[in-house]
């Protein structure tokens, strides 16, 4: 199949109406649980629309951690919306492509505390020198974090570890940052046993990056239907002017244990603010990775994601991107890898609601199994207000066995009517002219299609902000394209 042109330009439609949902007042937290009684704000019964599979989960997480007065607000906010969401299904048009019956059909046991035997195998965390802090399961580790060096005023590290009530009173007013997402946010926001906060102040520009690392050190074996699951949780908080670079790296021990990491992390830009975000997804291929990203980005702010993603059985990221303010600049890029019989899923979403507002995403996966499966769904909307617009959209897939399954829905929604926005997709295997170009140069097929497979990831991971990072990366995925050829290097 043909290419389709990268950036094909859209033609303004008339507009849409809103698909915003009503928010229903809050219901009065409860010590578990349990359906409510039908009040005059409410149509059908909370019992009626309850999912017992749903609630049986959310009180398990709720007994597996301690009380927090300061995460009451966000545990409460997230209880309400459990009450009236079901588990996800194909049926579901958010779900249609992905099928999370493999989390359902297991044991979920909520991880409790890491275990301690484990910490002395933690061979995986090199690079002592720079900033890094340690979770193991959802639960911050500082004997194996390194965050001395932080300039005046920055705090990384535990809610409960702020020893600044100016600064946990400015981290507690966004707690949530957003309206509620799916399912999965609402169960972290149950479940999460604390809230790692990064917070750079008005102006501080923090040198270097920080890296944020999630290790999973519970999980069932081979054949058990055991499934731990943690509920890692990031507030990242950037006052005006400020800069920050941050690298999140999803790791676990055994590519054959099965776990799920349920993580969201949430970011507030201030006005002329800059955030470098890199995130990296190498968990077991056993195990269920989900994630929420949700980006506030106030006037004049930068926001840049860079992903790569190629562990999990079930791999799921969830962006979701708001401009509320003018001249804002926001740039997604992402690869993602099926290398197995597993599942490789973006959806994403940016909303501009304001003049000269400037997007651009780029999607790129490579699905080189015949039981893979990679899906993308991308949306921007570009509302009424939002003049002078400047947004790109363009999604690649790259299929190398024949029962290889790719499902992309880029959407673009236009209400203003002084924009510059285009989008394109393409799903198609190797270009035979560029294996004829390689091979007229005396390059054997073999060799040109490896080449050819590896540059095509290269645009996102050449953007990573360290030539340390891109190395490793590079040769991670060299190391699955071609496991016989790079037996030596190792993630």
């Amino acid at each position: 199949m043909a290419a389709v042109s990268a950036f094909t330009s859209i033609i303004r439609t008339t507009p849409s109406p809103s698909f915003t949902t009503p928010t229903s007042p809050l219901f009065t937290r409860t010590p578990k649980l349990k359906p409510l009684p039908l009040t005059h704000h409410s149509s059908p019964p909370i019992a009626a629309l309850s999912d017992p599979f749903v609630l049986q989960i959310a009180e398990s997480l709720e007994d597996s951690i301690p009380s927090s007065p300061t995460l009451e607000k966000l545990r409460s906010f997230s209880s309400e919306s459990l009450l009236s969401t079901p588990w996800p299904s194909r049926k579901d048009e958010p779900f249609r492509f992905t099928d999370t019956s493999f989390i359902k059909q297991s044991e979920i046991i909520p991880v409790s505390s890491p275990p301690q035997q484990s910490l002395n195998n933690l061979s995986v965390f090199e690079d002592t020198h720079v900033l890094n802090l340690t979770l193991i399961d959802g639960y911050v580790m500082g004997s194996l974090s390194q965050l001395s060096g932080l300039p005046d005023g920055v705090f990384v590290g535990s809610l409960c570890d702020i020893n600044s009530d100016e600064i946990t009173k400015r981290v507690l007013e966004f707690l949530p940052v957003s309206e509620p997402g799916d399912l999965f946010w609402s169960l972290n926001g149950v479940g999460s046993p604390d809230l790692v906060v990064v917070y750079v102040p008005e102006g501080c520009k923090v040198e270097g990056c920080l890296h944020l690392r999630y290790f999973s050190s519970e999980g069932g074996v081979k054949g058990s239907k055991k499934l731990p699951v943690s509920n890692p949780r990031v507030l990242v908080v950037v006052e005006k002017g400020g800069e920050v670079g941050i690298v999140e790296e999803y790791m676990g021990g055994d590519r054959e244990l099965s776990y799920w990491t349920n993580a969201v992390m949430e970011v507030v830009i201030g006005e002329e603010a800059k955030v470098s975000h890199s995130y990296i997804q190498n968990q077991s291929l056993s195990a269920a990775h989900i994630k929420w990203t949700s980006i506030r980005q106030e006037k004049s702010s930068s926001y840049e994601l860079v992903e790569v993603s190629t562990g999990g059985k079930l791999s799921r990221h969830n962006v979701h991107v708001q401009q509320v303010g003018s001249d804002t600049i926001t740039g997604l890029s992402t690869f993602h890898l099926s290398g197995n019989d597993q599942t490789q899923d973006l959806h994403s979403k940016i909303v501009l609601d304001h003049p000269r507002g400037f997007s651009r995403q780029l999607h790129k996966c490579i699905v080189a199994h015949s039981l893979g499966q990679a899906v993308f769904d991308g949306n921007i909307k570009v509302n009424r207000f939002a003049q002078q617009t400047d947004a790109g959209q363009l999604t690649r897939s790259l299929i190398l066995e024949p029962r290889a399954t790719v499902n992309v829905k880029p959407n673009l929604q236009i209400v203003a009517d002084d924009v510059k926005c285009s989008h394109g997709a393409a799903i198609c295997d190797l270009e035979e002219d560029q294996l004829f170009y390689l091979q007229a140069r005396g390059i054997d097929l073999k060799t040109a299609r490896k080449a050819l497979i590896v540059s095509f990831g290269a645009e996102v991971i050449e953007r990573f902000p360290s030539s340390d990072l891109r190395k490793k990366v590079e040769l991670h995925v060299k190391k699955l394209l071609d496991p016989e050829g790079h037996v030596e290097n190792s993630m």
